[in-house]
């Protein structure tokens, strides 16, 4: 039950850390019954394991690319300690996400949350299985968006969350919960020796992911050749364009003799349409770039400084980057 407070009453200190407390366990609660235990063997042998967590009721679970990868058998142990075997579905190690499937009960699925609803400074809490300690909860803050981390594939992956919340190996793959104990993300890195670095795919990048990994088993993408975050666009320029977005993908920086360059893209530019498409955001970016745009010649229009430019673009394969 919470407890409502006027402007002018005093909050003590500790009114204050019991809400906190209340919001980290109700959120770990909420979310604890979907995360899940991943042991993987490859040629018999354990190799190694990590986290996930489930998001529809008959058995899908998302988890990490590095986690499963290579993979000769896996089994996943629940919160009541069920053991089940899994297949993989889909495989992405251009995201590190991967989706596996136990054949079980209905399971109590997680609820997904808006990535691109969140800001630096929010509470964020993480459920795993770190060093096989299961449903592990640790508590932080978003502190910060829009970085930029390069994947085992040797690709970038873009719109990366960077969180305080701990994570140590074995919380791979599992959830980056709101107060509200919905998924905002899928914790995948840490920076080691440093602490308090860690970092998860947005769960916007991660259900479009996912959905894809189910319906095909694997995502075939086009690329421009660009790294970019999102940005919010200055107002006036949104005005005096008649923008449908208000925010767009800042490019971070251009691969040389890749399509943008080809283009003319330059860093600093930032894009808010391809292909007739708006684009407001790096997931945005992700969606249109499939693999029905490879070599078909697409508009791209950016905002340089405060010109709009209109650049002919013809999208590669992305397969091996």
């Amino acid at each position: 039950m919470r407890t409502a407070f006027l402007a002018t009453d005093p909050v003590s200190d500790e009114e204050l850390l019991d809400a906190y407390s209340e919001a980290v366990s109700g959120a770990a609660a909420r979310i604890t019954p979907a995360v899940v235990n991943i042991e993987v063997k490859q040629r018999g042998q354990r190799h190694g394991g990590g986290s996930g967590f489930l998001f529809t009721p008959d058995g899908f679970i998302l988890t990490n690319s590095h986690v499963v990868n290579g993979a000769s058998s896996i089994d996943v142990t629940l919160v009541d300690g069920t053991r089940c075997t899994a297949t993989v579905v889909g495989d992405d190690p251009h995201t590190d996400l991967a989706v596996v499937r136990i054949s079980a009960a209905t399971q109590v699925a997680a609820r997904f949350g808006d990535s691109a609803a969140i800001k630096a400074g929010q509470l964020a809490i993480a459920v795993g299985n770190p060093y096989g300690f299961q449903c592990t909860v640790t508590a932080g803050v978003i502190s910060a968006l829009g970085r930029t981390m390069r994947a085992k594939s040797g690709r970038l992956i873009d719109n990366v969350i960077q969180t305080d919340a701990a994570l140590n190996p074995g919380n791979s793959g599992g959830p980056l919960v709101n107060s509200r104990g919905e998924v905002i993300g899928v914790n995948t890195a840490v920076i080691l020796p440093a602490q308090g670095i860690c970092f998860a795919i947005g769960i916007n990048t991660a259900s479009f992911v996912a959905s894809r990994l189910i319906r095909d088993g694997r995502i075939t993408r086009s690329y421009i050749g660009v790294a970019g975050q999102t940005v919010p666009l200055h107002r006036r320029v949104v005005r005096f364009y008649d923008l449908p977005v208000e925010s767009g993908v800042l490019v971070v920086s251009v691969e040389p003799g890749s399509p943008a360059g080809k283009a003319g893209l330059e860093q600093g530019d930032v894009i808010v349409a391809l292909a007739d498409k708006h684009v407001s955001s790096v997931d945005d970016l992700h969606r249109i770039l499939t693999e029905e745009e490879v070599g078909a010649p697409s508009v791209l229009t950016v905002i340089r400084s405060t010109e709009k430019l209109e650049k002919r673009v013809v999208p590669a394969r992305a397969e091996g980057r």
